[in-house]
């Protein structure tokens, strides 16, 4: 590729290596040549030689591409960009430290969790099979649905349930104990109620499991092949699902889960019971719930009360 002609020739050099070791992606290539590009010219601007640069000329130039508008998360791009040149730059002895080593871009706002409405939850949940789709299939996704969001499971903690207990690694329900042994994150095992719904959806999927499944195939749910159902056709099916029910929104299956969080949070208020429920390690990933169930009350506050209206 041609190297960009207004950049100065020894980072022509090191996008030149980046190509030959890295073989970058188009897209990457630019960011990269964005980041180099924006070095030159605040080095320029201050009349420092780049090999010469400090940490603090590093700090003044980040700070200034902030205040420019450029977001925290390509910020962070941009000085990984950095980081790399005078790494690449100390293993050909052109420096002797790294002055973008300690400088970090400001954390990005984490995103709340998008969550269904309880009238959209419910009408996912309740969602018939259409004339276009296997009724062995719609049972299936029901039952997933019910599960994903009576239970709260991970996509992953969904997909490798069993039949029965037995296979390491592996979860299963207990129907007879209205409960859900399933393998989260970091290995641990959890155990979480199953509701009335999500059971008797389970019956009307097991019911018809059999027709589909391979005799020798432990999973509990599968797909038309009758194996293990991946994540992939889950969330087609998912799609699938809402879209019949005319959701306005589209929903994945880790929705199902902030959904189930933010619901069970509004009518209890018990985050440590929820964190449990949900196998959050630390509170502090539950307690984001807390911010979607605040923005809740907000939106019936200016809705009913007479001194949010405005004039």
């Amino acid at each position: 590729m041609t190297e960009p002609a207004d950049l100065p020739e020894p980072l022509q050099r090191y996008l030149r290596h980046l190509e030959v070791e890295r073989r970058l992606a188009g897209r990457t290539r630019d960011n990269y040549t964005f980041a180099l590009r924006r070095l030159a010219a605040s080095a320029a601007a201050q009349g420092v030689a780049l090999p010469a640069a400090q940490p603090h000329h590093v700090r003044t130039w980040a700070a200034q591409a902030h205040r420019d508008g450029l977001a925290p998360r390509s910020l962070a791009l941009m000085l990984a960009a950095w980081r790399g040149l005078y790494r690449w730059w100390g293993e050909q002895g052109v420096v002797t430290s790294n002055p973008v080593v300690g400088v970090r871009a400001p954390k990005a706002a984490r995103p709340l969790p998008k969550a269904l409405s309880v009238d959209h939850a419910v009408a996912l949940a309740e969602q018939g099979a259409d004339e276009s789709t296997d009724p062995r299939l719609a049972a299936r996704d029901r039952a997933i649905v019910e599960l994903m969001y009576g239970s709260g499971l991970r996509l992953a903690e969904l997909t490798g349930l069993d039949l029965r207990a037995g296979r390491d690694g592996g979860g299963w329900v207990d129907a007879a104990d209205a409960t859900a042994h399933v393998l989260g994150k970091g290995s641990k095992r959890r155990s979480v109620p199953v509701g009335r719904a999500a059971l008797d959806a389970l019956a009307a999927w097991l019911a018809c499991r059999d027709d589909i499944a391979a005799p020798d195939e432990p999973a509990l749910f599968v797909g038309l092949r009758g194996r293990r159902l991946g994540p992939s056709a889950l969330r087609v099916g998912l799609r699938r699902l809402a879209q019949a029910a005319g959701l306005p929104t589209d929903v994945h299956p880790h929705m199902l889960r902030h959904s189930f969080a933010s619901h069970l949070l509004q009518s209890s208020g018990d985050l440590r019971a929820v964190q449990e429920l949900l196998g959050h390690a630390n509170i502090a990933t539950t307690q984001v719930y807390t911010r979607l169930d605040f923005q809740h009350l907000a939106k019936v506050y200016d809705a009913a009360h007479p001194r949010a209206k405005r004039r």
